[in-house]
């Protein structure tokens, strides 16, 4: 009938989804858990949540119920930094970053010139994240407009929220790979009208990092970010020293790597920087002042060799920064933001800090949202909140299951047992906007238009 409320379905299980950051171990006020929760979803958004006891007597007859008696059903979750054109580069040998780039990176990125191979991995690309229980992610594509538009057109059809953009390259790159200050503009500005807001997709102006742009290419990407006030902006910043050598070379007058990018208006509460590992106290505090983003990709870090993160630091130092995380494949070396927490819990604790379960969830799920500002859209099991899910499962493995035997009931350690030993085996199901779109035993489900 026209004008009549959506059908609803529901998903029934134990239900994890935080309400504060977490202080610590212990912080049971950081979080809500339902050990037999129902979460009603209407229209592709959650509109109630609740013991289901007390809900499911409400549905209306026949409303189809996914029932995860044994799995932890949690946010989707949320991936800040991640290279959609380098499923193909992950797990190459042997080189750190600048000759990494070089190397593979740039190689395979220019087979991305091809529609085709673009929508072939886009598709592969989504199909991980999925795997994963990953349903947001921002987003690198190549320089070639084509590839952004084969990753939002594939998350279109899927339902999925990203966060992308068509990287922006004017030097130091081959010539395959590289625009020219106006056409990346030009290029941008295009990609901008066509998808951001568009359903749940949503721009981010990329400059690849300073040794890849010019003065004039920075310039134009600031431009775009004051046009745009809804767009992000998403770059590389002091990820290798030899890399911040060559930003100092190539930029003599500025104070520092951060500076380089503040001086074209780059810096700001929806910008992201990836790395952020070998800053300076003054980036610190610019960072801060602006509310820029800094990301934490931990297996990145370790894989390519370019150094530890400090937490510490940047969060809750004199000059806090907004923090994310994030698996930048490929050099990052997992799509699991399970993997991508247990490699963050190592690097802390070589430098003498820690990664609480509580913490490293929230900052998955409703710590990352409220990095991108989607707060109260995504990140958390509320109602109004779209309808992204993943069920975990921390017996998946043999390893896990008799791990598991001796947590009795204890939520933190489950969950550090799921961020310690678990991966995609550990998601049981992955739901995009209520709609089963992975499962473990099923594959790839519905993922028609929403």
């Amino acid at each position: 009938m026209a004008g009549s409320a959506p059908e609803p379905k529901a998903i029934r299980g134990r239900l994890l989804s935080f309400t504060a950051e977490p202080s610590g171990p212990g912080d049971t006020a950081s979080y809500r858990l339902i050990d037999d929760g129902l979460v009603v979803v209407r229209d592709g958004r959650i509109a109630e949540v609740g013991e289901a006891r007390s809900l499911l007597p409400g549905l209306p007859p026949g409303t189809p119920v996914d029932h995860h008696p044994h799995g932890l059903i949690v946010p989707g979750l949320i991936d800040t930094h991640i290279h959609f054109p380098q499923t193909q580069v992950i797990a190459s040998y042997g080189a750190q970053l600048l000759e990494w780039l070089n190397k593979y990176t740039f190689v395979e990125e220019q087979r991305f010139a091809d529609p085709d191979h673009a929508a072939r991995n886009a598709s592969f690309f989504l199909d991980e994240l999925l795997r994963n229980g990953t349903t947001t992610a921002v987003v690198y594509a190549t320089v070639h407009p084509g590839s952004v538009e084969a990753l939002f057109a594939e998350s279109e059809r899927r339902g999925t929220a990203m966060i992308a953009g068509k990287v922006m390259m004017d030097r130091n790159a081959p010539p395959g790979l590289r625009d020219t200050a106006q056409s990346g503009y030009d290029e941008s500005r295009a990609l901008i009208g066509r998808w951001h807001g568009r359903g749940r997709q949503l721009y981010a102006v990329t400059p690849r990092f300073a040794i890849t742009s010019t003065e004039a290419q920075l310039e134009a990407a600031g431009a775009l970010n004051r046009e745009f006030s809804g767009v992000y902006m998403q770059t590389h910043l002091s990820e290798n020293l030899k890399e911040i050598e060559t930003v100092r070379g190539l930029f003599p007058d500025a104070r520092h790597y951060t500076d380089v990018y503040d001086r074209y208006g780059l810096l700001g509460e929806r910008s992201l920087f990836g790395h952020c590992i070998h800053l300076e106290d003054d980036e610190v505090r610019r960072l801060s002042e602006s509310r820029s983003v800094a990301v934490f990709c931990p297996t990145s870090n370790l894989f390519i060799g370019s150094g530890l993160f400090d937490l510490e630091r940047l969060a809750r130092g004199r000059d806090p920064v907004r923090v994310s995380v994030a698996t930048d494949v490929g050099g990052g070396t997992s799509y699991s933001m399970l993997r991508t927490a247990a490699e963050g819990y190592k690097v802390l604790q070589l430098g003498g800090q820690n990664l609480p379960a509580l913490s490293a969830f929230h900052m998955m799920t409703r710590g990352n949202a409220l990095s991108l500002g989607l707060g109260g859209t995504i990140g958390t099991i509320e109602p109004g909140c779209f309808a992204d899910l993943a069920v975990l499962d921390a017996r998946a493995t043999p390893a896990m299951a008799h791990r598991m035997e001796t947590v009795d009931g204890d939520l933190e350690e489950e969950l550090f047992v799921l961020m310690t030993l678990g991966d995609d085996r550990a998601v049981a199901a992955t739901y995009v906007q209520g709609r089963r779109a992975w499962d473990r035993d099923g594959g790839m489900g519905m993922v028609g238009a929403v």
